[in-house]
Formats: C-alpha cells, sequence, structure tokens
C-alpha cells in the first residue's frame, strides 16, 4: 500500500522517471508548449518550476545547479536569457494545463501544458476580461448616465431658417479656394527666411555706407578751407571803400598812405620858363 506518498512515480523506477522529467523540461523550455498526459504534466509541473524560479539569479552556482537537472546545455541557457526576463515579475505559477481528451487506444487523459507569459492569445482575453468588470450601479444611476449620453438637440440650428442656411452657403469658400490657400500658406512661409537671408546683406552694406559717409565729409572739410582763402582777394575791395566812407565821417583813418611823387607838374613848369627867357632877348 502507498499511504502518505504523494509522488506518481509514473510507472517507472526512479532513474526512469528522472530521465523522462529532465526531457519533458527541456522540450517545455525550448518549444514553451507540449502536448502529453495528465500524469505527466503535474508531476513536470512541480519539477520545472523550481527550475524557473531559480534561474532568476543569474549565477554560476545556480546554472550549475538546473544543468544538474536538465542535462542539456542549450534548455539552460534559453531558461537564464529568455525565460527569466519574460517570468521576472511573476512570484510563481509559471505553467498553465488545458485539458484536451482522451487518447484513442488506452483512453488516457491528454492536456497541453505551456508557459503562461507565452501565450498572448490567452493575455489578451484576461486583460479583457479585467477591464470590463465593473460595479452595478442603482438604476437611477443608468437612467441618468442614459439620459446624458443621449445628444441633446441645439435649438440655434433647428430655428434657421432655409434662406440662411442658402446665404451661409454662399459665403463660406469653395475648395478649391480652400486649396489654394492652403498651397499660398507655405509659400509665404517659404519667403521669410529670404527675407530673413537679406538681413546680413543689409548690416554688410551699413560699413560701407558709413565709409561713403566719412569720405563726403572729408571732401566737404576741404572745401571749406578752400574758400577763405579765394574770399580773401575778393574782400580787400570792400574793405579800401570802407576807409573814404570813414574819412567822411571825421574818423581818421588807421594808415595815411603818402602821396606818389608828381613828375608831370615839374616837367610842365620848365616850357614856361624857356618862354619867358626868350621874352627877355627879344
Amino acid at each position: 500500500m502507498r499511504h502518505r506518498k504523494k509522488i506518481n512515480s509514473l510507472g517507472r523506477k526512479a532513474a526512469h522517471r528522472k530521465e523522462t522529467l529532465s526531457s519533458l523540461a527541456t522540450a517545455l523550455i525550448l518549444n514553451k508548449r507540449i502536448n502529453t498526459t495528465v500524469a505527466k504534466a503535474k508531476a513536470l509541473r512541480v519539477y520545472v518550476e523550481p527550475l524557473i524560479t531559480r534561474s532568476k539569479e543569474d549565477s554560476t552556482h545556480s546554472r550549475r545547479t538546473v544543468f544538474s537537472y536538465l542535462k542539456n546545455k542549450h534548455a539552460v541557457s534559453e531558461l537564464f536569457r529568455e525565460v527569466s526576463q519574460k517570468v521576472a515579475d511573476r512570484p510563481g505559477g509559471y505553467t498553465r494545463i488545458l485539458k484536451t481528451g482522451f487518447r484513442k487506444g488506452d483512453a488516457a487523459e491528454m492536456c497541453f501544458i505551456e508557459l503562461v507569459d507565452y501565450n498572448t492569445a490567452m493575455l489578451k482575453t484576461e486583460e479583457e476580461t479585467q477591464q470590463k468588470r465593473t460595479r452595478r450601479g442603482r438604476r437611477g444611476g443608468k437612467k441618468a448616465s442614459s439620459e446624458e449620453t443621449k445628444p441633446t438637440p441645439k435649438p440655434a440650428e433647428a430655428q434657421k431658417d432655409p434662406q440662411d442656411a442658402q446665404a451661409e452657403q454662399a459665403e463660406a469658400p469653395a475648395p478649391e479656394v480652400k486649396e489654394q490657400a492652403a498651397e499660398e500658406k507655405p509659400k509665404a512661409e517659404k519667403a521669410q527666411p529670404k527675407a530673413e537671408k537679406t538681413q546680413p546683406e543689409a548690416e554688410k552694406a551699413q560699413p560701407e555706407a558709413e565709409a561713403k559717409v566719412k569720405e563726403e565729409k572729408a571732401e566737404k572739410k576741404a572745401k571749406a578751407t578752400e574758400k577763405p582763402e579765394e574770399t580773401e582777394g575778393k574782400k580787400k575791395p570792400k574793405a579800401e571803400k570802407a576807409e573814404p566812407e570813414a574819412t567822411a565821417k571825421g574818423e581818421k583813418p588807421a594808415k595815411e598812405e603818402k602821396p606818389a611823387k608828381e613828375d608831370k607838374p615839374e616837367k610842365e613848369d620848365k616850357p614856361e620858363k624857356k618862354d619867358e627867357s626868350e621874352s627877355k632877348e627879344k
């Protein structure tokens, strides 16, 4: 009698049973889903889940202990690289058993055993059921919610006359006009960078304009220095005219010029003396 012995020997001795579970565990880790009997699947679940828990701690010691059970280096590397990362947030229950019926011949109960985190279809259905769960409210709350969801009619639209509607349609721009306006906007936006580009050119032109202004100022100064020299000759006759005016008023001239010697009157007197001498001789 096998009283209080929960381990299923699967009709095999210890060594044969361990090899069977090892091969099933490697197949499950590599393929993520296998088809087997329910008895083997239950024994495999107890065998493989502790190995998955140990794979969360990636160290040499844990790799060696897992390899002693699986005896397949490819399965060990797959378990520590991919499966452990996929199952990192799950605290247990890494496998799922799905019964598929009875096998022909010996009528053994068959099932699928799979890793939970790799069945995407089942994960989607679980998320949808969690979202759909809502608490039932009172009857009044349902009525209020239904009334809120009803669309309220707009009074302004109901009061509009057909003539006003036609006028609004006439005023509304045609679709072609809208397309043209939409095309013109990017053109105007493209023109803005050109205007911005002209700013550096204007900045470059400023030094040239300043140089021209300086040259013009220098020319004006040169002309201003030349003018007084030319005007001195013109101003002298005015000074000479001013002297007789001053004498007329009784003012003394600043400088009296000596009159030049008169040679002509002396010459004119000489002929008179000759005439007198001639008259005496006669």
